[in-house]
Order: structure tokens, then C-alpha cells, then sequence
């Protein structure tokens, strides 16, 4: 006859291990965690970075509205309409609107106060542009792209703007409405 032999009956045993466990566990997920916020602090990666989305629609097909954003002529009718060319500080800037029609071609608007270069054109569809303001320390470019899309008899630009300095965001969404989209809607109506 076999006789199985049992190990002695220990009920604090698989307590213990359990503890362990659990102990190491921890400590395990404490350098893990320290060795991540290690990386990100040594990559410099922003969590924090600022972008504008806006979807105006205007009343007025998407060849009239594209070529508005992109004609010289018809872009400075726009300008005009916002008036701020009247304030004394945007007088003093004496660049006239310019506005190449070439991906690569720079463009100046608001007497130079904006000014860029146009990384992508599909026309009549998108327009993207490496795009920055006066003010903005040298090199610093930001992007803008306008998606032209038809919607109910008009056309609904898609526009987001990001990569530009942190802090600026609510002034720049506010200057879109004001400087860009409302005398956009009165020179296409």
C-alpha cells in the first residue's frame, strides 16, 4: 500500500505568501512609475499644448470662399472690413496685402502684422499654412488649416490652428471670429 505524504498543514503560509506578493507588487509598480515620470521629465514632452477648432459656415460656395482666403484683392476687401487697419499701430505698418497663389509662396496680411507661408493648397478644398504674428519671437511659426467642405447650400470651413505659443490661445480664437470670420461673412454675402 502507497502512503502519500502531506506537508504539514501550515495556515499562515499562504498568508504570507499573499503579503509577499502583494508587497512586491507594489514596489514593482513604484519604480515603474518613477522610472516613467524619469523619461517624461528627461524627453520634455508637453501635455499641455493649446490648438483652436472652429467650423464657421458661410453662405457662399466653396471656389468663393477659397478664393477669398486666397486672392490678394479680394482678401484685402476682407481686411478692410475689420477696420483694425484704422488703429494707429496697425496705420504705421505699411505692408500692402500680399498672397502668393504657389504652395511654398509666402503670404502678408494686416500690413504684414501675419505672415507665413502656405504649405499645402487644394483648391476650392484646403488650404494649410505655417503661419505666425509679428510679435512672436523670430522662427516661430505656427499652423493653420482651413478643410472647405459643402454644407446646406454653403460651406463650412473646418479650421484648426496649433503649434503656437502657450497662453495665446483664447486670444488668437477671439481674433478668427473677429478679424477673419465676421468680415468674411459680410464680403461673401
Amino acid at each position: 500500500m502507497q502512503r502519500s505524504i502531506s506537508p504539514p498543514t501550515n495556515a499562515a503560509a499562504p498568508a504570507r505568501r499573499r503579503v509577499l506578493t502583494q508587497g512586491l507588487l507594489a514596489l514593482a509598480t513604484l519604480a515603474l512609475s518613477r522610472a516613467r515620470a524619469a523619461a517624461a521629465s528627461s524627453e520634455s514632452i508637453s501635455h499641455s499644448a493649446e490648438s483652436i477648432h472652429q467650423e464657421p459656415i458661410f453662405k457662399a460656395g466653396r471656389k468663393r470662399v477659397y478664393d477669398a482666403l486666397t486672392i490678394t484683392s479680394q482678401f484685402d476687401q476682407v481686411i478692410k472690413l475689420t477696420g483694425v487697419m484704422q488703429s494707429p499701430a496697425m496705420a504705421a505698418m505699411q505692408k500692402p496685402t500680399e498672397i502668393s497663389r504657389h504652395v511654398g509662396g509666402a503670404f502678408a496680411l494686416f500690413g504684414g502684422y501675419i505672415a507665413g507661408r502656405h504649405v499645402e493648397l487644394v483648391p476650392n478644398e484646403l488650404i494649410v499654412q505655417a503661419w505666425r504674428v509679428g510679435s512672436w519671437s523670430p522662427g516661430v511659426y505656427s499652423i493653420v488649416r482651413f478643410e472647405l467642405t459643402d454644407e446646406s447650400g454653403g460651406t463650412k470651413i473646418s479650421f484648426d490652428h496649433g503649434a503656437f505659443p502657450n497662453g495665446r490661445a483664447a486670444e488668437l480664437a477671439s481674433g478668427w471670429k473677429e478679424h477673419y470670420w465676421d468680415p468674411l461673412e459680410k464680403f461673401l454675402s
